[in-house]
Parts: structure tokens; sequence; C-alpha cells
């Protein structure tokens, strides 16, 4: 921990650099593990508390527990503030971090690219399948209204 003094605000700062590794985060709850995720080394990252933002008020403003995590080679940086809690923030800011190597070291061969191509191209299909009933039912009303429209002409 290093601790900065502003003496022209009148105002401590506080930078807490992990220094300690630990086994890396890689399974969040309710999702499932994948181990094709690039691991995170705890020694590669930086990790601040900053004060909240957003709705809430007072409470929310004064606390520290917003944690910007940094990866120093890639130079990512997240920042999470989802929680009140620091701890699960922390975990989830790992959890985002580890997404988003991913993506940046595998590139198209990531595990969270192909979920969001997989994700778009279902989403293709069920508009296509929308757009082809959406026809289906236009061709019904027209024969139905010809079929109308001739047995009229015959019975006068």
């Amino acid at each position: 921990m290093r601790i900065e003094n502003n003496t022209t605000q009148g105002r401590v700062g506080c930078t807490f650099r992990v220094l300690w590794t630990r086994l890396p985060y890689t399974q969040s709850a309710g999702k499932k593990d994948s181990p094709d995720l690039v691991s995170i080394n705890e020694g590669e990252l930086e990790e601040q508390f900053v004060r909240g933002h957003g709705p809430g008020g007072q409470v929310t403003n004064k606390t520290s527990n917003c944690v910007v995590l940094k990866h120093i080679p890639s130079g990512i940086v997240v920042k999470c503030h989802q929680t009140r809690s620091v701890e699960t923030n922390r975990k989830r800011a790992r959890t985002i971090m580890q997404g988003k190597l991913d993506v940046f070291y595998k590139g198209k061969d990531s595990d969270i690219v192909k979920n969001r191509r997989e994700a778009e191209r279902r989403k293709q299909d069920k508009r296509k399948k929308a757009k082809d009933i959406l026809e289906k039912k236009k061709q019904f009303k027209e024969t139905l209204q010809t079929d109308s429209k001739q047995s009229e002409e015959t019975d006068s």
C-alpha cells in the first residue's frame, strides 16, 4: 500500500498494488466453468479502490467500494461498481477482466466472441422465421380474399 500526501488539497489518497499471488479467479456463481478462459496472474494486476458514483446518494458517494483493476502488460482497465460490497466488486471485476483478456489474447477464437456470434446468428434466424411467418399470413389472407370474391361472383 502506498499513501500519497496531497498537501494542496489537504487530502490523503491510497493506492493498492497487489503484491501477493493467489489462485486465479476462474469461476463465478451461476455460470458454467470455462477452463478455456485465460487465467489471470495476480502479479500483473494493479488494483485501486476509488469512491463510488451514481444513484444512492451520500452513502454511495462517500464510500470507496468502486474497484479499478488494471492489467499492466495489456493496459486493459476495468472499473466495477455494481454492488456496495468491495469483495463482490473485486470478484466481478476479475471476472470481467478475465473475459476482456480472453478477447484481447485469443481474438476471434475467444469463447466470448463465439458466444456473441452464436447469439447474433440465433437472433437473425428468429427474425427470418418471424418474417417468413408474416409473409405466409399475408399470402393466406390474399387467398381467402380471392376465394371469397370468386364465391360471390359465382353466387350472383
